[in-house]
C-alpha cells in the first residue's frame, strides 16, 4: 500500500510582500488624504471615522464568508449584523464623500483610495487566512507522523 503525503499549498513571499505593500500603500494614500483634507475638523474627523469603520467591517465580512463557505457557522443574525455593518459603513463613508463640498480631484484622489483600501482588505485576510489554515493543517501532518510514545 502506497501513502502520498498530502501537499499544503503556501502563498510565496513574494505575493505576501505584493499584499502587505498593496495594503500598506493603500492605507497610506488614504490616511495622506484624510490628513490633508480641506475643510473643517469634524468633516476630517467624520471621514476618518468611515474609513476604520469601513475597514473593520470589510475585514468581519472577510472572516464570516470564509467561516461559513462550507457550511453556515453562524446565526442569521449575525449574518445580518455582519452585511448590515458593511453596507452601512459604505453608505455612509460614500454619502459623506459625495456630499463633502471639496474640489472634485480631491474627492476622486479620496475615492479612489478608500475602494484601493477596502480591496486590499479583502485580498490580506485571505492571504492571513490561508497561511492560517496550512499551519493547521501542517501541524495535524506533523502530529500524525510523530512517533506514539510508549505507555
Amino acid at each position: 500500500m502506497h501513502h502520498t503525503t498530502p501537499v499544503i499549498r503556501r502563498d510565496t513571499k513574494a505575493w505576501k510582500a505584493q499584499v502587505w505593500i498593496a495594503f500598506g500603500a493603500a492605507a497610506t494614500l488614504c490616511a495622506t488624504g484624510l490628513a490633508y483634507l480641506p475643510g473643517e475638523d469634524i468633516h476630517r474627523a467624520f471621514m476618518v471615522m468611515g474609513y476604520v469603520f469601513c475597514l473593520s467591517t470589510a475585514f468581519a465580512l472577510a472572516k464570516f464568508v470564509r467561516d461559513n463557505e462550507a457550511r453556515p457557522a453562524d446565526t442569521p443574525m449575525w449574518k445580518l449584523v455582519v452585511w448590515g455593518g458593511f453596507a452601512l459603513a459604505m453608505s455612509l463613508t460614500g454619502w459623506g464623500l459625495w456630499r463633502m463640498e471639496i474640489n472634485p480631484t480631491y474627492k476622486a484622489y479620496l475615492g479612489v483610495c478608500w475602494l484601493f483600501l477596502i480591496s486590499n482588505v479583502f485580498t490580506l485576510a485571505k492571504t492571513l487566512r490561508d497561511a492560517h489554515e496550512a499551519d493547521l493543517a501542517e501541524a495535524r501532518l506533523q502530529r500524525r507522523a510523530a512517533p506514539s510514545e510508549p505507555q
